[in-house]
């Protein structure tokens, strides 16, 4: 469980947090297997026995006092009693997790664990598009394939597809069997029959370690569905004839009511896979595609403002029976039509899954993906909660979650991987503030349910005993954190980590810009920006007043004072030139901008630092690193002489070699260099595949790199280089800070 924080020493009051003009929160990633600093949790057992306080419901911890038997609680300072069992377990500190760290991960009894063996079974299902190409098709087989080779033994596959119609495989026979159920083309139509009925869920999911061939065959026999059975215009063709077009909600729904019957009994988490070509226009939850040319024609609505919110409430309130049903949805969207994913987003990221879309099939990264999101490690069922002491509280929570309808600061994640990451805002409640005693500090817990299926043959080496079957543990993870004031400015801002500031400020300009409009989104960063500049000059004294005016000023916008500042005007730039914020006439695609929000606001704040302002490294050879970071300059290239660039764009990668390099230096770098362990290792470590892209300068089309040079780019988005750039725009952020100042 990672844990960062915006600034390590918390403001002392409301006073402090207003004067230092910068967010205050943390970004917590729950699953990942260490703390920030590499540090793994100390585990144990009997989690459900740990000691909780009887008035604000925290868990026993390092920063508690203890006596023999009573214990006082580090968060709201309530005297607990302790029983007898527990005041003999922790007379011995080494025999149990909480009494040796702060950080701990225990495991909890789970009722019926006998009964449970069956349901651990892990369940993927794969709904195909057929209503596409065959390049599209190809390129799902590819990515199925290389799925199946990721699945454990005990896994259960199911395939089915959608068009007009809703296609379920019986792959556990000798040939592949398919059942047809027709879509009914009305926006509010209903199917005939159950999926049940027309092939029962036994049949349909078929056990992959005997039957992954046959899983294959069945891909195979895939084919689009033809031009003769299908029309695009929502199942209309000549004289009215209903022909076939794209169903989605209809099987998307039927689906998770098929799996959903069996939650609890044949699984525990179910992961549906939906492979999308287009737009959903046919039956329930077809899509109108015809706003977004509306909108690139008018000038008279705000067409960044009516893009961005969904059209139907139709797969937000599908994410919530998917929910209740234990089914977690993944779309992947392979097109670069205007698919509407502000609307179909939901139906993943409220159920715990993910969006990934890609704009064609030629270098997809899709099939690296499925390997890489089913060869990692995944909790499901968790419940994640914060607690803080009484002098602050959390104000508000990002991330893919959804509320506890009952209980305050509680969320519930279906699905949760070691890369998902949260962020919480945090405010005073008052006007009182910390104490300025030491022994009397800030505290924070966070507490983390969740179950992981155990494999057979790991439980076999942990229980010594032969399985066949997986096995379900449930266990919490729990982290309680200290932290110290800041007992000036000074301290404030010598403990800004700017990266997790950035992290907030991508969450507020998110939904600002799903609130308000984009327009609305890029005001509120500029006006932050200026802000903070202006307290921080006000602040530092580096500003003088006379009979209450303005009288002489020098504004230091790059925060020259403090390292730990100097980063955020660049950030705030490049946020600023980032697709995700592009105005809708300088040619952003929709749907990428919505692909952006939901990948961003999942980001740990080092991946969403790269996705934001990447990181350009150069290198003398390919074996000998120049200098390990640049500005994104042309300048800093023709400055630093480098004849090798390397740049980290997180979801993209870019060696480029100088137009003046040595032609003696080999090209590609060789796959035993320094560079190459580099990209390796990188690529190892993302989320997702970044795409790797060689460009010899004076050679090949530069362009791909020289737009990551943002730096003499407009921020208003022309892209052309020109004089301004970062230096206007710090002028212009200097020129806005004086005339805030002023008045």
């Amino acid at each position: 469980m990672a844990v960062r924080a915006t600034v390590s020493r918390f403001p002392l009051d409301a006073d402090a947090q207003e004067a230092g003009g910068l967010p205050w929160g943390i970004t917590v990633t729950p699953f990942a297997t260490t703390d920030e600093n590499g540090n793994p949790p100390a585990y144990g057992s009997n989690g459900h026995l740990l000691p909780r306080c009887e008035n604000c419901w925290a868990y026993f911890n390092t920063y508690c006092d203890l006596e023999q038997w009573a214990w006082s609680c580090s968060l709201c300072g309530t005297v607990n009693g302790l029983s007898s069992q527990d005041s003999a377990r922790y007379s011995n500190p080494q025999s149990c997790a909480e009494m040796m760290s702060s950080f701990i991960d225990l495991e909890m009894l789970v009722d019926g664990s006998e009964e449970e063996a069956m349901q651990a079974r892990p369940v993927y299902v794969a709904a195909v598009d057929l209503s596409s190409s065959e390049e599209f098709l190809e390129l799902i087989k590819s990515a199925l394939l290389a799925a199946l080779e990721a699945l454990g033994p005990g896994s259960l596959f199911g395939l089915a597809t959608f068009s007009h119609k809703i296609g379920l495989y019986d792959v556990q026979g000798p040939i592949p069997v398919v059942k047809n159920i027709f879509i009914p083309p009305d926006a509010d139509g209903t199917l005939q029959i159950e999926l049940e009925d027309a092939m029962p869920l036994s049949s349909f999911l078929a056990p992959v370690e005997t039957c992954k061939d046959r899983i294959a065959s069945a891909l195979e026999t895939l084919k689009p569905t033809t031009s003769w059975e299908r029309t695009p215009a929502a199942g209309q063709g000549l004289d009215g004839l209903l022909l076939g077009g794209r169903g989605f909600g209809v099987p998307m729904e039927a689906l998770i009511n098929y799996l959903g019957s069996e939650y609890g009994n044949t699984f525990a988490l179910a992961r549906v896979f939906a492979f999308l070509s287009g737009p959903p226009d046919y039956g329930a939850g077809q899509l109108d595609t015809r706003r977004y040319g509306e909108q690139y024609a008018s000038k008279r609505e705000d067409a960044d403002r009516a893009l961005l919110p969904p059209q139907t409430p139709f797969y937000k309130d599908l994410a919530a029976v998917a929910v209740q049903s234990g089914v977690c949805v993944d779309i992947f969207a392979v097109t670069n039509e205007y698919t509407d994913l502000a609307s179909l987003k939901f139906l993943s990221i409220e159920s715990g899954g993910s969006l990934f879309l890609y704009s064609n099939t030629d270098d997809s990264t899709l099939p690296q993906d499925m390997y890489r999101m089913l060869s990692r490690p995944y909790a499901f069922g968790c419940v994640l909660r914060l607690r803080t002491s009484s002098e602050f509280k959390h104000s508000r929570s990002y991330g893919h979650f959804f509320a506890d309808p009952q209980y305050e600061n509680v969320q519930h994640i279906i699905c949760c991987d070691s890369y998902a990451t949260y962020a919480y805002d945090f405010d005073f409640p008052g006007t009182d503030g910390f104490s300025r005693h030491a022994s009397d500090p800030p505290v924070l817990q966070i507490a983390f349910q969740y179950t992981v299926v155990v494999p057979p043959e790991e439980l076999a080496s942990v229980e010594l005993i032969s399985s066949s079957r997986h096995s379900l543990k449930r266990r919490i993870r729990i982290r309680t954190l200290q932290y110290g004031t800041a007992g000036n400015i000074n301290e404030l801002y010598d403990s800004v980590d700017s990266e997790v500031v950035l992290s907030i400020l991508v969450h507020k300009v998110i939904s600002a810009s799903l609130e308000e409009g984009v327009r609305e989104g890029r005001m509120l960063l500029h006006d932050w920006l200026v802000i903070l500049t202006a307290q921080f000059n006000d602040a530092c004294k580096l500003v003088h007043y006379g009979n209450g005016n303005l009288t002489s000023y020098q504004i230091d916008v790059a925060f020259t004072q403090y390292p730990q500042l100097q980063p955020l005007p660049r950030l705030v730039f490049a946020l600023l030139r980032n697709p995700l914020l592009w105005f809708h006439e300088e040619g952003v695609h929709p749907d990428y901008r919505i692909y952006l929000q939901c990948l961003f606001s999942a980001l740990e704040p080092s991946s969403l630092h790269r996705s934001v302002y990447p990181v350009l490294e150069s290198y003398a050879t390919p074996d000998k690193q120049a200098y390990p970071r640049h500005s994104l300059s042309r300048a800093a290239l023709i400055t630093s002489g480098s004849p090798i660039f390397f740049l980290d764009a997180f979801t993209t990668l870019i060696v480029y070699y100088s137009s003046t390099a040595d032609p003696t230096l080999p090209f590609p770098p060789p796959h035993d260099c320094q560079l190459r362990t580099t990209i390796n290792k990188l690529k190892q470590e993302r989320s997702i595949t970044p795409k790797l892209i060689f460009i010899r300068g004076g050679q090949d089309d530069a362009s791909l790199f020289e737009n990551y040079l943002i730096e003499e780019q407009d921020v208003d988005g022309s892209g052309l280089t020109s004089a301004r750039g970062f230096v206007s725009f710090l002028e212009e952020i200097s020129l806005s800070v004086s005339e805030h100042m002023k008045t």
